[in-house]
């Protein structure tokens, strides 16, 4: 039987990710309603930009990571093991979790310890550097890095299947859980229309042919800027 999953239950609203953003130097205000996007999976699919990849210059480092948006003790990291835990955990003094377990979908693992989870960046920064963040503010991309926006460009996973992953996109690589299939071509694809970033050739390619044995639900993105 597929397990019930629990999406994420809490993340950074309009407001707070506008607040965090105008302390960082990104914005000076908090801007009018956001823009969105709503089609079909195969229509946000066919509407990828197609453009070649471009990995000169990118340094991890560019995109700083797990940084404590709202001030609460918990970075990024946390806030997403603490959104995603099938069981509740525990918060402990420096956000330390304990008693909570976790459900990674791309191999139908579960797991008790956090330690054994790492946090996948849905599109890897390496590309999304190469898709486009090359072009970014350091702070854009730390915002990137960061995104709790939305429940979808990050996810606790097997942390050896995230590094089995590494920058790979879904042209040369996939969950080895067949089941999982699906919700990360739209979990990608929603990504990718977020922030904005292109597809190379043999990207568009797969996710067209992905999507194609997939139900073509409807996607509904807020674009990140």
């Amino acid at each position: 039987m597929q397990p019930t999953l629990r999406r994420r239950r809490t993340f950074l609203t309009a407001p707070l990710l506008a607040a965090a953003l105008a302390v960082s130097g990104w914005v000076s205000a908090a801007p009018a309603q956001a823009a969105s996007t709503s089609g079909p999976l195969r229509t946000l699919v066919a509407g990828l930009t197609v453009a070649t990849e471009v990995r000169t210059g990118y340094d991890r480092a560019l995109f700083p990571l797990w940084i404590d948006a709202d001030g609460d003790g918990c970075n990024t990291r946390y806030e997403v093991l603490i959104a995603e835990a099938t069981t509740a955990p525990t918060i402990g003094s420096g956000c330390s979790l304990t008693g909570g377990r976790w459900y990674s979908y791309y191999d139908n693992a579960y797991w008790t310890a956090p330690a054994d989870l790492d946090i996948d960046h849905m599109v890897p920064l390496a590309e999304a550097w190469d898709s486009g963040a090359r072009s970014w503010t350091t702070t854009r991309r730390q915002a990137y890095a960061n995104d709790l926006g939305d429940p979808r460009p990050l996810v606790a996973v097997t942390d050896n299947v995230n590094q089995s992953k590494g920058d790979r996109d879904p042209a040369e690589w996939m969950p080895s859980y067949s089941s999982a299939t699906c919700r990360y071509v739209n979990e990608w694809v929603a990504d990718k229309t977020r922030w904005r970033l292109t597809v190379d050739s043999a990207e568009k390619s797969a996710l067209t042919s992905l999507a194609a044995g997939c139900p073509n639900t409807t996607i509904t993105v807020t674009y990140a800027y």
